[in-house]
Order: C-alpha cells, then sequence, then structure tokens
C-alpha cells in the first residue's frame, strides 16, 4: 500500500470512526499519533527542576531527597523514576487504559516512556524489565494488566530482556487510591511472590508499572525480587504523583 493511499484509507477510517483527544474530547487529525490533541499532548509534564535522587520526586525547595527517602528510602528498592507527572491530562489517559478498555493506548505511551527512558543515564544498568502483575481475579475482570503492556512496549523500544511471570499477585488487595501512606503500606505486604527465582537470580531488573504515589506497591514487589536473589531492582514509572 503506498503513502497517498495509506493515507486515504486512515482518512476515510477517521470519518467512519472518527477519534477523540483522550482528555477534552476535541476531535483528532486522522494522522495524528497522539491520543491527545495538540494542546493537551503539550501540557503533559515531564519531572523536572531538582529531583529526588531516590525516588525521583520532584522537589520545588531544592534539595538531594525527599523527605522520605531522607528517613529511610526506598526499602529494597534501589530508585525510582517516572517518565511524567501524574497531571489531569496523563489521568485521562491512565484512567482510559486502566478502567475503560483502551488497550490501544499502550503502545503511544510505552513510546514516551521508552523516549524518557533513554534520557536516564542512572537506569543503564537495568537491561532486564518485569511489570507489577495484576492478580487472576483482577486481570480477568480488565482483560489485560496494563503494567505488562507498557513493560512489552518498553522493552520492546528500548532493548531489554522482558522478564514475563517473575512475578505473582497472590492476594487481590483493595484498591490503594483511598488509603492513607501506612495502610498503603499494610495493604501490600505479603502481596507478591517470586516464583521462578531463575529469572531474577542476579539481574538487575526494572520495574514497570502506570503510576506511583507513595511507592508501597513497588517496594513490596522489590523486596521479594531481591529475595529471589535479583542482583538490584529500580521502577521506572509511567507516571509519578507528587
Amino acid at each position: 500500500m503506498g503513502y497517498s493511499t495509506g493515507k486515504a484509507c486512515r482518512w476515510l477510517l477517521n470519518a467512519l470512526l472518527p477519534r477523540a483527544c483522550a482528555h477534552c474530547g476535541e476531535d483528532l487529525h486522522y494522522l495524528a499519533a497522539a491520543p491527545l490533541c495538540p494542546d493537551c499532548e503539550a501540557a503533559l509534564e515531564r519531572p523536572a527542576g531538582p529531583l529526588c535522587r531516590v525516588c525521583g520526586l520532584p522537589l520545588p525547595d531544592g534539595g538531594a531527597r525527599c523527605p522520605d527517602c531522607r528517613g529511610g528510602g526506598l526499602g529494597a528498592l534501589a530508585l525510582a523514576r517516572s517518565a511524567f507527572v501524574f497531571n489531569p491530562q496523563l489521568r485521562s489517559l491512565v484512567h482510559a487504559l486502566k478502567y475503560r478498555g483502551r488497550d490501544d493506548l499502550a503502545g503511544w505511551l510505552s513510546a514516551e516512556m521508552a523516549a524518557a527512558l533513554a534520557r536516564l543515564p542512572e537506569l543503564a544498568p537495568y537491561n532486564f524489565c518485569a511489570e507489577v502483575p495484576l492478580h487472576p481475579a483482577r486481570r480477568r475482570e480488565r482483560g489485560y494488566n496494563q503494567s505488562e503492556l507498557l513493560a512489552a512496549g518498553v522493552a520492546a523500544r528500548a532493548d531489554l530482556f522482558h522478564l514475563r511471570g517473575a512475578a505473582e499477585r497472590g492476594r487481590d488487595t483493595p484498591s490503594q487510591t483511598a488509603l492513607s501512606r501506612e495502610r498503603r503500606r499494610e495493604n501490600m505486604a505479603g502481596a507478591f511472590s517470586a516464583p521462578a527465582p531463575e529469572l531474577v537470580r542476579g539481574r538487575n531488573v526494572l520495574l514497570i508499572d502506570d503510576v506511583a504515589t507513595t511507592m508501597a506497591t513497588l517496594r513490596e514487589l522489590a523486596g521479594e525480587l531481591k529475595k529471589a536473589g535479583a542482583a538490584s531492582v529500580a521502577a521506572f514509572t509511567l507516571a509519578r504523583e507528587p
């Protein structure tokens, strides 16, 4: 199919099934690759300014570490970074991916994550990646694990080895959204296992997830992978909630 024919087909498809911005609902140009209109795409925020050296949290008042990391860090998690700040535009994309069946968004989002990863030399030693697993019941309900889709996309674009099945979620934990920081840690205790230690033993593993807030999920999972023999575990998420 030639370029002109391809454009014509995309125009016709868009005429029959018009695409709209995932945040504001504005019609998208038929050649647009992004799931956001130009204004909403331009509003996406990357972590900038002073960042905590450990967890990557933006520090508007400066400093080397955030209060949490000064008080004990991330446990078994060596460090964490994110591609974007969890602002309203990105929230719309994440909610569409997780709760509205928009698994098609994973391709564009993972491409953006891979581009951001290339700008983070501190994560260069982590050449194996694994997703944060969903409980089987939650996966059946949703139809897919959004973190697995992101991990597969990042691995393909960033030349990482994707360790599928490196971790399992044995307990269907309640949503973390409405929980306090302390309750989030209690909620995740014992939720994960590493059923195939040979996948992670001696390796630097990069955990991929959608949004990081208190890091409770990532800390708990990192601890299990370290117990299974991982040399080091870091995290890379699509977004970081300030």
